[in-house]
C-alpha cells in the first residue's frame, strides 16, 4: 500500500492459521510416485500476503484448503480465492499473486484456474476474465511495477 492511501478494510477479521502438513517417508522419497494433492497446493499459496495488510491470504480466509481442488492425473488445479470486501479493489492483484505463484511452482504440464468463489464480490466476472485469459496475465507480468508488487505479496513475512 502506498503512502497516504485510505485502506479498503481497514480492521480485517484474522483467522488462525492451520497447522503445518507432516511430511512421511514417502514424501521425502524421490522414487515413489507422490501426485500433487489439495494440500500441497494449499501449503503453496497460505502464505502469500495480502497487498494492504502484513497478513498472509490464509490470515484473512482469502484462500482455505477447502478451496482448492487438484486433479494430478489430468494436471489441473482450481483455487477459489474470497476477497475479504465485496469491493475489493486489490482482488485481480491477488489472483494474479496465486496464479504466478503456482506458475512458478507447478510442472509445465499444470492448467492452473484461479477464480473468485461465487457470489463473494461485486466484479467477480470481470476479475475472473482477467484471470482466465493467458495474453492479459501475460500481459501484466511484463509490466514491471505489477510484478514488483506480485513479488512482494509472494515474499513471505514482507512486513507492510
Amino acid at each position: 500500500m502506498s503512502g497516504g492511501t485510505q485502506l479498503e478494510n481497514a480492521n480485517p477479521m484474522v483467522f488462525q492459521r492451520s497447522g503445518d502438513r507432516l511430511l512421511t517417508a514417502n514424501d521425502e522419497d524421490e522414487d515413489v510416485h507422490d501426485p500433487i494433492d489439495h494440500r500441497e497446493i494449499f501449503d503453496l499459496i497460505r502464505s502469500i500476503s495480502d497487498p494492504e495488510h502484513p497478513l498472509s491470504l490464509e490470515e484473512l480466509n482469502v484462500v482455505e484448503q477447502v478451496r482448492v481442488k487438484v486433479n494430478d492425473a489430468e494436471s489441473m488445479v482450481g483455487i477459489e480465492f474470497t476477497p475479504t470486501i465485496p469491493h475489493c479493489s486489490m482482488a485481480t492483484l491477488i489472483g494474479l499473486s496465486i496464479k504466478v505463484k503456482l506458475l512458478r511452482s507447478l510442472p509445465d504440464r499444470f492448467k492452473i484456474d484461479v477464480h473468485i468463489t461465487p457470489g463473494t464480490h461485486a466484479s467477480e466476472e470481470a476479475v475472473n476474465k482477467q484471470l482466465a485469459d493467458k495474453e492479459r496475465v501475460a500481459a501484466a507480468l511484463e509490466n514491471s511495477s505489477l510484478l514488483e508488487v506480485v513479488n512482494q505479496c509472494l515474499t513471505p513475512n514482507r512486513g507492510i
